[in-house]
């Protein structure tokens, strides 16, 4: 009797279908890839992309990020959020942001050098044409001052089950938000 091997997962075969850019280690590119999956099937996360390289200076990054649209807005500056509580704006009638996204292993040690690498390797907002989610609405003209607040990446972390939890994390100190 032939036992009959099961498909591949969709991760899995999202992984074996790309091949790691030489520059990297394919480690860090397949856990990029996997990260990706997460945002893409787990939370919705639309026109995703991987980056190698820096956006302005094209020199290779320190290990892959990944950008991409987020459903709804990831976080809000603490002075936008008063300038839109002012003017009476509702969280949805904000586009949302492109976001930085750096894949990490729960098993990693992180200290300020490394992630001083990576800010250094990136702009405030990820490149791309496409801002918002293209539905029409528009922040009004009242709040649309600055919007990002400073150069941040969304720490995605995974674990040894698969699990994946994410963090905001700046370039420096941001005052607290008021709720």
């Amino acid at each position: 009797m032939t036992a009959v091997m099961p498909a591949p997962s969709a991760l899995t075969a999202l992984i074996s279908s790309h091949s790691p850019p030489s520059t990297l280690s394919p480690h860090h590119y397949n856990l990029a890839l996997q990260i990706l999956h997460n945002l893409q099937y787990q939370h919705s996360w639309t026109s995703l992309h991987i980056h190698t390289h820096a956006p302005l200076t094209k020199t290779p990054l320190p290990r892959p990020l990944i950008s991409g649209l987020p459903p709804k807005r990831i976080y809000v500056h603490p002075d936008q959020q008063i300038e839109e509580l002012k003017a009476g704006v509702n969280d949805d009638e904000v586009d949302v942001e492109r976001e930085w996204v750096l894949p990490t292993h729960v098993l990693e040690k992180w200290s300020l050098r490394k992630f001083a690498e990576v800010f250094d390797g990136v702009e405030e907002e990820p490149p791309d044409d496409e801002k918002g989610q293209g539905d029409g609405m528009q922040i009004r003209d009242e709040v649309k001052g600055r919007r990002r607040g400073g150069k941040r990446v969304l720490l995605a972390t995974l674990g040894d089950d698969s699990t994946v939890v994410y963090y905001v994390v700046h370039d420096g100190i941001v005052k607290p938000r008021q709720n």
